[in-house]
């Protein structure tokens, strides 16, 4: 009997041909995931806002309350929760990734599809998520009578870069996952590390000056940042800060997606 081999095109022409045949499966995998995920819950779907609303009390009452943090005129829950959206956003990306294709094994291991289908979908799916806390973002600036200014309309721009630093690191992180379980241990850990080395609950310009270039490595710093400055106006973005996450990400991006296409034709067999 002969033996047929199914296989991306190695051309990277034909591979990106293949992902744009293969849209309808986003859809598919990230609707799955959303029912997979509240399905035979007790609270279903209020726990995207029951998290990081309790987070955010959390948060308000360690750095507002005990540390003494500084939010100026703004409520100091309006400067957390502006924070944890692109945060949570990311979270639950890099974590659903890094799940993503051990998860879903059984299926590569038996069908040709571009695997980039997977980890991205996965993205998607947070999203859904972070839609919802942007909901209660928007009642909770009701409760306060806080209303956004003009920068509001630079949001989508901040919304993209946030989407492309997840997209960025979950490519690395599911990617590196096939490969070396240990990675489950560790995913918890950058999650728990990055949210507390990340300005959630604080502004970033309570970072000396001689420090905020080496800060702004962190990609999130710079998203964080354009999300308070769009939503409230305040603080100022860091420019040099912003110009250094906006080339991390595009170089997460670019390695990500050179690094999970080179090891992508060993998934079947080592998953």
């Amino acid at each position: 009997m002969n033996e047929i081999t199914i296989e991306a095109g190695k051309a990277e022409r034909q591979y990106w041909k293949d992902l744009w045949r293969y849209r309808e499966l986003f859809y598919f995998l990230a609707w799955r995931d959303i029912l997979v995920r509240y399905k035979q819950t007790v609270i279903g779907i209020a726990w995207a806002v029951i998290r990081p609303l309790l987070t955010m009390l959390v948060l308000t009452f360690v750095f507002g309350r005990l540390a003494g943090m500084d939010s100026g005129e703004i409520p100091y829950p309006l400067v957390v929760f502006c924070g944890m959206l692109p945060w949570n956003f990311f979270a639950t990306a890099f974590s659903e990734s890094g799940n993503s294709l051990v998860s879903n094994a059984g299926m590569i291991s038996k069908v040709y599809f571009p695997r980039l289908v997977v980890p991205v979908s996965s993205v998607i799916t947070s999203f859904v998520d972070f839609l919802i806390s942007a909901v209660l973002m928007g009642f909770i600036m009701i409760y306060y009578k806080f209303m956004p200014g003009g920068n509001i309309i630079f949001l989508p721009l901040f919304v993209i870069l946030a989407f492309a630093t997840a997209f960025g690191s979950g490519l690395w992180i599911s990617a590196l996952m096939v490969r070396y379980r240990d990675f489950r241990y560790i995913v918890p850990f950058v999650v728990q590390f990055g949210l507390y080395l990340s300005p959630v609950a604080f502004k970033s310009n309570v970072v000396p000056e001689e420090w905020r270039l080496l800060y702004s490595l962190n990609p999130m710093v710079g998203v964080i940042d354009g999300f308070r400055w769009s939503i409230l106006g305040e603080p100022n973005v860091y420019l040099p800060g912003l110009a250094i996450s906006v080339v991390g990400v595009f170089l997460l991006i670019v390695s990500g997606i050179w690094y999970f296409r080179k090891t992508e034709k060993t998934f079947a067999d080592v998953i």
